[in-house]
C-alpha cells in the first residue's frame, strides 16, 4: 500500500483507543475521508476529539452494523475487536478492506523494516534488538504491540531510518501488504484461541509477516519450532535458523559461552538476562542485529547490562547479597514454571491473584529451589496447598505490599525474591503493571533505595 491510498478515499476507524486516535489522526495527515465509530460515547472535551472534529472527521456512537455501508473504502479497526463484530463482518460482506492501524502507517514508510511476532517473548526481543542496534550507533524507531502506535511515530521517519516492529496476531491479521526487510518468528504455540477460533487460523495469522516477503528478504525462524518446516518452505525470503540447543548459522552456545559467528564473545555467566527461555529470545534477537550489522562488541555490551523488560522476569537490584526479581506479567501456570526454573539459588516466591480454576499442582515439581512460598490474593489457600504438599514453609499475608517486608526479612545473601503470581491481578489489581509497580515501590521503600 503506498501514500496515495488514502486520500480522498472514505474511511472508517472503528474503536477510540489508543490505536484507534492515531489511525484516526494519521489518515487526517494522509488526506483520507474519516468516520469514527465507538461503541460507547466520546470525550467531547479530549483535544485529540477537538482536534479531529476541527478537521472534518465524523464521530459516531453506536457500533451497530447500520454505521457503515458500501460508500466505504476501508475500515481500520482496532486489532482486539473481533472480525465476528456486526460492522466488520457487513464490512467483509461489502468487500471493503479490514485494516489495522499498522496498515495506515506503514502506508508511508520506505526505509528499514524490521518485524517481531511470535506467542512468546516478543518484547522482549524486540527490545533487545532495539537496545544491540543502538549500541551499534545505528538510529531506530520501535513502535507497534510494546506499546506505541506506529501511527505516532511515522510521520518523520524517511527512507533511511530504520523501524522496528513488535506485532501480535491480531495486528498481523489486518496487514495484507507488510513486507519486512528482516522478519522474526520467535516461537509459535497455541495461543489466543478464543479470538482466533483453532490453532490453524493462529499459525496462518502469524504467517503474515512473511506472506510477501521477496527473496532480497530474511525470515528468522526458530530451528525447533513445529510450524518452522512449513513456514521455510512456503516463504519466498531468505531463511535463517536460530536455536537454543543446536549450533546455528549465526548465534549458539556450547553450553558455557556465547558464540557468535564462531567466535567465543561472552560466558553465559555474563549475560545479565537469566531463564532458558530467555537465551532463546537472546539468540533470536542476535540473529536479527548480526543481519542488520550490529558488532559483536555492541551486542555484548547490551547482554552484560540488559535485565529485561519491566515486570517480566525483570531483575531489580540486588541488596545485601539478595537478588530481586519482577515477574508481575506472569499471569499463568507456564509463565511462573519458566520464572521458576530459571533459578537454582534458594528463592523466597511471592505468589496468588485472581483464581480462574487453575490447577496449581501443576507447579509442585518446580518448587525444588524454593525456601519460602508467601501466598497472598484470591489464590492464596491453593497456593499454600501446593506449598504444604511440596514440604515448604509458607506465609500467608494479604497483598503485594504486605509480602515485600516479609520477603526481605526472610532472605539471607544468595536468595533469590521473585514475585510470580501465576494468576492474573483482577482480584486487588487494575492490572500486572500495577501490581507489579507495587513490588517495585515497596522494596525502594522497605531496603531505602
Amino acid at each position: 500500500m503506498k501514500i496515495q491510498d488514502f486520500k480522498n478515499k472514505k474511511v472508517m476507524v472503528f474503536g477510540w483507543a489508543r490505536s484507534g486516535k492515531a489511525a484516526a489522526q494519521r489518515l487526517v495527515e494522509l488526506s483520507a475521508i474519516v468516520t469514527v465509530v465507538n461503541g460507547g460515547a466520546f470525550d467531547t472535551d479530549e483535544t485529540i476529539y477537538q482536534k479531529l472534529l476541527a478537521a472534518g472527521v465524523t464521530f459516531i456512537n453506536h457500533d451497530d452494523d447500520q454505521a457503515i455501508d458500501k460508500s466505504f473504502d476501508f475500515l481500520v479497526k482496532n486489532p482486539g475487536i473481533p472480525y465476528e463484530t456486526a460492522i466488520v463482518k457487513k464490512a467483509l460482506g461489502l468487500d471493503i478492506p479490514v485494516l489495522t492501524e499498522v496498515e495506515v502507517a506503514l502506508s508511508s514508510f520506505d526505509g528499514r523494516l524490521i518485524a517481531v511476532t511470535g506467542s512468546n517473548g516478543k518484547t522482549t526481543t524486540t527490545s533487545l534488538i532495539r537496545d544491540m542496534l543502538k549500541a551499534s550507533g545505528q538510529t531506530v524507531t520501535t513502535a507497534g504491540n510494546i506499546g506505541t502506535p506506529v501511527s505516532e511515530v511515522v510521520g518523520p521517519l524517511t527512507s533511511q531510518d530504520t523501524l522496528l516492529l513488535e506485532l501480535s496476531s491480531f495486528q498481523l491479521m489486518g496487514l495484507p501488504d507488510i513486507k519486512p526487510d528482516i522478519a522474526l518468528i520467535t516461537n509459535i504455540f497455541a495461543n489466543h484461541l478464543d479470538y482466533h477460533g483453532d490453532r490453524a487460523h493462529y499459525v496462518a495469522a502469524k504467517y503474515q509477516i512473511t506472506k510477501n516477503q521477496t527473496a532480497n528478504q530474511k525470515l528468522i525462524l526458530n530451528a525447533d519450532g513445529a510450524d518452522t518446516p512449513d513456514f521455510a518452505a512456503k516463504t519466498q525470503a531468505q531463511v535463517v535458523l536460530f536455536s537454543r540447543d543446536n549450533s546455528s548459522d549465526m548465534a549458539w552456545t556450547d553450553g558455557h559461552d556465547l558464540i557468535i559467528e564462531g567466535e567465543h564473545v561472552m560466558p553465559l555467566t555474563a549475560i545479565k538476562l537469566v531463564g532458558p527461555h530467555n537465551l532463546e529470545n537472546i539468540l533470536a534477537a542476535i540473529t536479527v542485529s548480526k543481519i542488520a550489522g550490529v558488532t559483536n562488541e555492541a551486542i555484548k555490551s547490551v547482554l552484560e547490562v540488559f535485565g529485561g523488560v519491566p515486570h517480566r522476569l525483570q531483575y531489580l537490584l540486588t541488596e545485601n547479597g539478595v537478588r530481586y526479581y519482577n515477574d508481575s506479567k506472569a499471569t499463568d501456570i507456564e509463565a511462573t514454571q519458566t520464572a521458576l526454573d530459571s533459578f537454582h539459588e534458594p528463592t523466597i516466591w511471592l505468589a496468588g491473584g485472581l483464581d480462574r480454576g487453575d490447577d496449581l499442582t501443576r507447579l509442585i515439581p518446580n518448587l525444588s529451589h524454593v525456601k519460602l512460598v508467601i501466598a497472598f490474593g484470591e489464590t492464596q489457600q491453593k497456593v499454600v496447598a501446593i506449598a504444604r504438599q511440596a514440604h515448604k514453609p509458607v506465609i500467608t499475608v494479604t497483598s503485594v505490599k504486605e509480602a515485600v517486608p516479609v520477603a526481605i526479612s526472610s532472605s539471607s545473601a544468595g536468595d533469590v525474591v521473585l514475585l510470580s503470581p501465576a494468576a492474573a491481578s483482577w482480584d486487588q489489581y487494575p492490572n500486572f503493571e500495577v501490581r507489579g509497580d507495587e513490588f517495585v515501590n515497596e522494596l525502594k521503600e522497605n531496603l531505602g533505595v
